[in-house]
């Protein structure tokens, strides 16, 4: 039996270590924008063994899984030193979340797990679930960790244990090990999900992008990306919250929308990537999109591309809530080079690179969208007159060839 444990144990360390070190590489077809990986930067299976099996022959002798991973999705992302961080989501099979640090030498593989994941501490009323790290360094010198917390709604009936409250949760740290637990966030709406701290002071105040929500699921006459000022961080109350993105009829936005990560600051505007949802025959789809507030003041929408900026590709589209792509990190590193983590259909975790110079061309040079079939025509035909007339242009300009004489 032990000889049966061990070689069962040497195949389980040599699959994951083919795995942790597996190069990724760009896929062959891009569109100019950004650049998508082959291979997702985390799975289930990146998960320590030492997380899933009890290693002791004598009280496992089958080497059975005794704790089982569902997924790993929806990462927050850092650089940290010199390394490239993640705080992810990790679902375990009993539909509960928590909160890992993951790393990477370089940013598009090798990334392992930290052998601890992080010990939340909980507030008075303590959570169910918590999910969707917002990482954040804020100028105030602390890195805040935001986050859905969920409860059970106490206005629920016996026979509805689907009904839930989601608040934003707060928490900070200095070194993403031990972490200071901050009262949630207070705000008009009486659901908060997709909070994200700005990580820079306005008006000497805490600046909170909110998704105002009537209900756990539904947005209601919550209107989309909201924004509101907190005097404290502790606690956190913002007492008016303006929507600076709305949802809008047959749009990719239409059902909800929210922040993903921090905005990335630029010389030209503050960089945001959302996600929005719209509903379909075959539920609801989710994808992501980019717009440009003013730096001055954040809550000013000064460029928004139409449609989406990165949809579900492939086997994207599929795993435990299908046609779905979620971000809420990235990392924009000193040589304007930015990677995007993203994760789709609430499975694993992506990366995809861009930079400043493309993102900034894509968000300022993408026509925005003017909502009907008649004007998204007359964007086109701008697009083919320009060019025709550009083809036709370099051909009058280009001098011809006479022939060589004999």
């Amino acid at each position: 039996m032990r000889e049966t444990f061990f070689k069962r144990l040497a195949d389980l360390e040599k699959q994951q270590d083919e795995l942790l070190n597996l190069s990724n590489a760009k896929c062959a077809r891009g569109n100019g924008i950004v650049d998508r990986f082959v291979n997702p930067v985390l799975t289930a299976q990146h998960v320590p063994l030492f997380w899933r099996y009890d290693l002791n022959p004598e009280s496992n002798p089958h080497l059975m899984q005794r704790f089982g991973i569902n997924a790993v999705l929806n990462a927050g992302a850092m650089k940290f030193g010199d390394k490239y961080i993640l705080i992810a989501r990790v679902e375990a099979d009993n539909r509960k979340s928590f909160f890992a640090v993951a790393e990477s030498p370089n940013g598009v593989d090798q990334f392992r797990f930290w052998d601890y994941p992080i010990v939340m501490p909980e507030t008075d009323a303590p959570d169910t679930n918590v999910y969707d790290m917002r990482v954040v360094k804020h100028e105030d010198g602390w890195v805040y960790g935001l986050f859905c917390t969920e409860r059970r709604d106490p206005a629920a009936s016996p026979g509805d244990q689907s009904a839930a409250v989601a608040q934003c949760g707060i928490a900070r740290t200095r070194d993403l090990v031990t972490w200071e637990r901050l009262p949630d966030l207070k705000t008009p709406s009486p659901q908060q999900r997709n909070v994200v701290l700005h990580p820079e002071f306005i008006d000497g105040k805490y600046a909170f992008y909110t998704r105002p929500q009537d209900g756990f699921i539904e947005a209601g006459n919550g209107g989309g990306i909201g924004f509101g000022l907190s005097d404290s961080i502790d606690p956190a109350v913002v007492e008016k919250e303006i929507v600076i993105d709305a949802r809008v009829y047959h749009t990719v936005y239409e059902v909800k929308n929210g922040l993903g990560p921090e905005p990335i600051r630029t010389d030209k505007g503050w960089l945001h990537l959302a996600h929005g949802v719209r509903n379909t025959a075959a539920g609801l789809r989710y994808v992501l999109y980019l717009f440009m507030t003013d730096l001055e003041d954040p809550s000013k929408v000064i460029y928004k591309p139409a449609g989406y900026f990165l949809a579900p590709e492939g086997d994207e589209r599929i795993g435990d809530v299908s046609n779905v792509l979620f971000c809420n990190g990235w990392i924009a590193d000193d040589d304007g080079k930015v990677f995007i983590y993203y994760a789709s259909s609430d499975t694993r975790m992506h990366v995809a690179v861009s930079s400043i110079e493309k993102l900034l061309d894509y968000v300022m040079n993408t026509a925005a969208d003017r909502f009907t079939s008649a004007e998204t025509v007359r964007i086109l035909t701008e697009l083919i007159d320009r060019n025709q007339s550009a083809y036709v242009h370099s051909l009058t300009s280009t001098p011809q060839k006479t022939g060589n004489p004999r």
